[in-house]
């Protein structure tokens, strides 16, 4: 927005999208709130104990399932909608990158204002193309942390998912290759090696667009590996939740059934 004011240039619609979820730390940003929105699961109502006469604990468990799913997409489409708003008085909805967008990647401008937008992203893909990966790579690391909570909860009572919740947000932390190389007091072309490895084991990665190859770096992982590294961890969790259904004790007004 600054860039847009001060050089009077236009932006494509969904980029601000594009460009403020580019980047690991604000897409861990962004997914935080999740802890607070979904501490409370599984859902309890009062209605609950007669739910649980009609039908399985299985069945329940896929409603809380379809439950952090429908949130999570709307918490995401939310995030599309109030960025593009933002900038909608200097923005148009054709699917061509924008002088804004190009003055970002091709100078130090972007560089120096810590906006991710790159060169090699504007020449692989279309706004559109590159707003739809960026939307499921940002759904899917926030819906694995919403199962790492509800399974949290599930295991160790309410309230100890948003424990686990906040380290899965602190692993991925600090496998950030900026805060890595902080702490290990180490230059960027001596990270290199090491990046790449993170790039494959840290989900906050995974969910960064712009640290997978585009067609540049053969090493770094696919936008397809990423999906089938996130549906592994769901699937996972998916069983871990399942499994634990098996015991689970349900409360009711201080009292165990």
């Amino acid at each position: 927005m600054v860039v847009m004011e001060t050089y009077d240039t236009p932006v494509q619609a969904i980029e601000p999208f594009i460009w403020t979820f580019g980047d690991g730390i604000a897409v861990l940003s962004s997914s935080l709130l999740l802890l607070l929105m979904f501490s409370d699961l599984p859902k309890m109502t009062p209605i609950t104990p007669y739910q649980l006469t009609r039908t399985t604990k299985r069945k329940w468990l896929l409603g809380q399932f379809i439950y952090v799913i429908l949130v999570t997409v709307l918490y995401t489409v939310l995030m599309l909608l109030f960025t593009a708003v933002l900038c909608m008085k200097k923005s148009y909805p054709g699917n061509l990158w924008s002088e804004t967008a190009a003055m970002l990647g091709y100078s130090e401008l972007g560089k120096n204002l810590q906006v991710p937008s790159t060169v090699r992203v504007m020449e692989s893909i279309s706004p559109y193309g590159c707003m739809l990966q960026v939307f499921f790579l940002l759904f899917c690391y926030s819906l694995t942390l919403s199962f790492v909570i509800l399974v949290g909860n599930l295991y160790k009572g309410k309230t100890k998912g948003m424990i686990f919740g906040l380290l899965y947000s602190v692993f991925g932390f600090l496998l950030d290759p900026k805060v890595l190389a902080a702490i290990l007091h180490k230059e960027k072309y001596e990270m290199y090696q090491v990046n790449v490895l993170i790039c494959w084991i840290s989900p906050l990665n995974q969910a960064v667009y712009g640290k997978h190859n585009l067609g540049y770096d053969p090493l770094l992982p696919k936008i397809s590996h990423s999906y089938m590294f996130f549906l592994g961890i769901l699937v996972l969790l998916a069983v871990f939740a399942i499994n634990r259904m098996k015991k689970y004790t349900f409360e009711f007004l201080g009292e165990k059934t």
